[in-house]
């Protein structure tokens, strides 16, 4: 009794913005497939003998090898022994001398300054410049983080003011990155939803930005707006054109641009090209290149690097007022981001160049992946769009599919029946089924009455090809069961 005292007092503790998080679809999947993984290992009987999880973009965990300059370099790191070795090549061992050189005691185990190794800041500079053909990124705008996410919440803490009346609001897309709604309403803020145009390829239409805009009147005081390019779930990849007519806008209506370009190297159609917000902005010229306050956001776990266990991100903002930078500043101080994810995110944007010994292996193996995601996203488009009751839009970039499910009456009827929404039972069924774990499009969020898998195409080919095959054989006995 007085252990369910205790509990029942710590309950009415917590924090209140807690409460307001819709409760994640994708946890109760992920861990009854954390469940099935170990009935497996015991020797339980199932259908397959192996749980296949696809339903975060995790390409390691989905069977691509790690780069091997990359995994070389951060050995050396972490046992400088190595460096001796003629076994090894001599830019590895020069590029580990020179990361431990940026440490604390030369050593990878010390901590680093508050918002990032000022070395690997300069690094991280001549990247954005390199890739935005000349544009100039200063030290001072840029802040090293254990993943992208934390920097993303750590802006919203800034922007987000819990004593304003009415509270802040944040346009985020829908379908979204689920994290980064849920930081929203933990942060006290409100999410407004702009949905992007299924139909269109999941376009950005301004048209909804205006909508949406428009929807938040009484409710909240709408001052970010939020982007993901290329699209995280939904595979879509900006235009110039379409970029250009969001900083308009967000011009227009006074909002403070955060802008998830995370999947900027994980373009796959021969027609898109990633082009970056801060790119546009500044060949856009004054008053909006000197005017319109922008977060852009990056990380070592996509791409080809995906190394999505060692947090390393980077935020820079611009046209940031020089009071704000320093508020962020003390908050970033809090928590220094770990030497791990910050030697990483030097070798992913400071990779082997031509006459590099390890500059042959490294184009081979980027080459082999970026083939091995173009082919996957064949296949998933040739598949699925030939199933009876699914359809995908093409995928032009980013970690995943998400297709459609049109789904017959009776599954509909017999989702409610118990207690669960129509895609997440979809998923329940076909993980229980056939040991594939797949993201269910409520935990994204989409239109009303209508219903979304997701699963992630940055796998090995091997991988992908075992999970369309067991997702085409559950679906078509899906419909066939409810028709």
């Amino acid at each position: 009794p007085g252990s369910s005292t205790r509990s029942m007092s710590l309950l009415r503790g917590i924090n209140p913005n807690l409460r307001n998080i819709r409760n994640s679809e994708l946890a109760p999947l992920g861990m009854r497939a954390w469940q099935i993984k170990d009935e497996l290992r015991q020797g339980a009987r199932k259908p397959y003998k192996e749980l296949i999880d696809v339903s975060s973009a995790d390409p390691h965990r989905a069977g691509v090898k790690p780069l091997s300059f990359v995994r070389q370099v951060l050995a050396v790191c972490y046992y400088p022994q190595l460096a001796k070795s003629d076994k090894l090549p001599a830019d590895v061992r020069q590029r580990a001398q020179r990361l431990l050189g940026t440490c604390a005691g030369g050593s990878a185990g010390s901590y680093c300054p508050a918002g990032g190794i000022p070395e690997i800041i300069d690094i991280v500079c001549e990247f954005i410049s390199r890739r935005d053909d000349g544009v100039p990124s200063y030290p001072e705008n840029i802040f090293i983080t254990s993943g992208a996410q934390r920097a993303f919440v750590e802006i919203l803490n800034i922007l987000v003011n819990t004593l304003r009346s009415p509270i802040t609001g944040v346009l985020t897309p829908c379908p979204s990155y689920p994290p980064g709604n849920m930081a929203v309403v933990m942060l006290g803020g409100a999410v407004v939803p702009y949905y992007l145009d299924e139909e269109q390829g999941w376009e950005l239409k301004i048209d909804e930005l205006h909508r949406a805009l428009e929807s938040a009147k009484g409710v909240c005081d709408p001052t970010v707006l939020y982007v993901i390019n290329p699209g995280n779930p939904t595979g879509h990849v900006q235009s110039r054109k379409s970029i250009e007519e969001v900083i308009r806008f967000a011009s227009e209506k006074r909002l403070f641009l955060m802008v998830d370009e995370v999947y900027q190297d994980s373009v796959f159609e021969q027609e898109s090209r990633f082009v970056s917000y801060k790119k546009v902005l500044a060949e856009m010229g004054p008053p909006l290149s000197h005017t319109v306050e922008m977060a852009s956001f990056h990380s070592v776990s996509k791409g080809f690097i995906g190394e999505c266990g060692l947090r390393g991100g980077y935020v820079e903002l611009v046209n940031v007022d020089p009071s704000v930078m320093r508020n962020l500043y003390t908050l970033m101080s809090r928590d220094a981001s770990t030497t791990t994810g910050q030697l990483a995110l030097d070798l992913m944007i400071n990779p082997p160049q031509p006459g590099d010994p390890s500059y042959p292996l490294q184009l081979r193996e980027t080459q082999y992946i970026r083939a091995t995601w173009v082919q996957n996203v064949k296949r998933v488009l040739e598949v699925l769009n030939s199933l009876p009751g699914i359809s995908c839009q093409p995928v032009k970039g980013g970690g995943y599919a998400l297709p459609r499910l049109h789904l017959p009456p009776g599954a509909i009827q017999k989702a409610k029946e118990v207690g669960m929404l129509p895609d997440y039972f979809y998923c329940s069924r076909l993980l229980e089924e056939t040991e594939l774990c797949v993201g269910a499009g409520s935990e994204n969020g989409q239109r009303e009455s209508t219903y979304h898998i997701r699963l992630c195409i940055t796998t090995s080919v091997d991988t992908m090809e075992e999970v369309l095959r067991r997702l085409t054989s559950f679906h078509i006995q899906f419909m066939k069961d409810f028709s």
